[in-house]
């Protein structure tokens, strides 16, 4: 069953801000996400609730609601700055 991505208003500005070949390679993470929220690579994220994926020096941050099949995103953005 595919869930649903959510991607806030804010976090389309983040995806704005970013270099064009990041973009495209974060939109076509958060694509895949429809079919699974828990892809490879995608970690845990210890002290804080949510998921990361990593897309080299790029970060995802989002949560999943199994029970509404939703993926919300909440930050986007470069390791240096996403945690902070």
């Amino acid at each position: 069953m595919r869930y649903r991505v959510l991607i806030p208003k804010s976090v389309h500005k983040q995806i704005n801000k970013l270099p064009s070949s990041v973009s495209v390679s974060v939109i076509s993470k958060l694509e895949a996400l429809q079919e699974n929220p828990k892809p490879a690579g995608s970690l845990k994220m210890h002290g804080s609730e949510g998921w990361r994926i990593r897309l080299g020096d790029y970060r995802i941050i989002y949560d999943i609601d199994d029970r509404q099949k939703l993926v919300v995103v909440r930050r986007v953005g470069h390791r240096r700055e996403i945690y902070r």
